[in-house]
């Protein structure tokens, strides 16, 4: 039971007020700036882009600051603006053949068509703190090339040539927006998906890393990562043309997972996948990870008894706001329930007491 509570305006004010002095710290300190945040602290700006379901990076920036950097208040922030506005068109699902690479990488192959290309990231430094106090004036060259200049052909394309793994079937079943209708179970694939694109990065890392030890079966290989740059198209019936309204940026991953095969049936390899939003690599490997799992049945795999393998357990539990949500309204006042809660334990311990 939830018992609404008034009064207190006066200290929620002054709670308002204390934490606008907090955010902003030290006044000596010149004020962060909303550019700064969206150019310099890009991995966090993308991980609020990825689990608010809104590619903006300016609003990020600002969620950001305005949430003291609590990842999860930022999306919370974004989430509540993106419901204030307005479904102006559907668009075209994205292609991904035709992304404009800055990071593509196979760990099942040497040489890919196109190259093997590092881009921006921490996997071959050294975690050691750099001297970033001081100013550094660097000169790098960051020219993309553009993806109609370059042949790479999706990795996983050159086994499915052969045989080797699983077909993508298309479906022509029109997906359901899971923002705007509710799940039910079981459901389909195209709306767990839709679902692990918005969960939450540690939760998915933490189901993504059960897996490879056990819990699901799925160690798998990673036939492709790719961060990049992809158009977003819209059809206008009117005119009978498409145009591309934004360019955004997408992480995906495919990954290739254990062998399937019958007496009917050649072996063959299976598949994970996972796409999100902005530059989330870690995100987009543990969905895919927690993708394959998900699809035991599909597979006609056995049931574990996993948490993986369980589409309502991982579905209902991996949004974190409405994690959030259920976790921190206990720290709301429940004084009417503890109080009932309170009074029944006295009469069971005096009626205790007396036999």
């Amino acid at each position: 039971m939830y018992v609404a509570v008034k009064g207190g305006e006066k200290a929620i004010k002054n709670a308002h007020d204390w934490l606008a002095q907090i955010r902003r710290g030290n006044t000596k300190i010149s004020e962060i700036k909303i550019s700064q945040l969206s150019e310099q602290l890009t991995l966090s700006v993308d991980r609020i882009i990825s689990e608010g379901s809104l590619f903006d990076r300016e609003l990020a920036a600002l969620a950001l600051k305005q949430s003291r950097g609590d990842l999860i208040e930022a999306i919370f922030l974004i989430r509540a603006f993106r419901t204030t506005l307005p479904r102006l068109a559907t668009s075209k699902p994205i292609n991904t053949t035709k992304m404009i690479c800055k990071r593509r990488i196979s760990a099942t192959f040497k040489d890919i068509p196109g190259g093997q290309n590092l881009g921006p990231t921490f996997d071959y430094t050294h975690r050691l703190l750099d001297g970033l106090k001081g100013p550094k004036n660097l000169v790098i060259d960051t020219e993309t090339d553009r993806a109609e200049d370059l042949d790479m052909p999706k990795i996983l394309d050159l086994l499915n040539k052969e045989g080797l793994i699983e077909d993508q079937i298309d479906t022509l079943e029109e997906p359901i927006d899971i923002t705007r209708s509710s799940i039910q179970y079981p459901t389909t694939r195209a709306a767990r998906l839709q679902a692990l694109s918005r969960a939450d990065e540690g939760f998915l890392l933490g189901l993504a890393y059960s897996t490879q030890r056990g819990y699901g079966g799925t160690h798998a290989f990673i036939g492709e990562l790719r961060i990049g740059l992809v158009a977003v198209n819209v059809e206008i019936p009117e005119l009978e043309i498409t145009i591309t309204v934004a360019e955004i940026e997408v992480t995906e991953c495919e990954t290739i997972n254990q062998f399937t095969g019958s007496k009917k049936e050649l072996a063959k390899f299976t598949r994970g996948y996972g796409l999100v939003m902005g530059q989330c690599e870690r995100k987009a490997i543990s969905m895919a990870l927690v993708d394959r799992a998900l699809r035991w049945k599909e597979l006609g795999e056995s049931y574990q008894n996993v948490p993986t393998q369980n589409e309502e357990f991982v579905i209902s539990h991996c949004d974190n706001i409405q994690s959030t949500g259920f976790v921190e309204h206990i720290k709301l006042p429940h004084y009417v329930d503890f109080q009932s809660e309170l009074e029944l334990v006295r009469k069971i311990r005096s009626q205790q007491m007396k036999d």
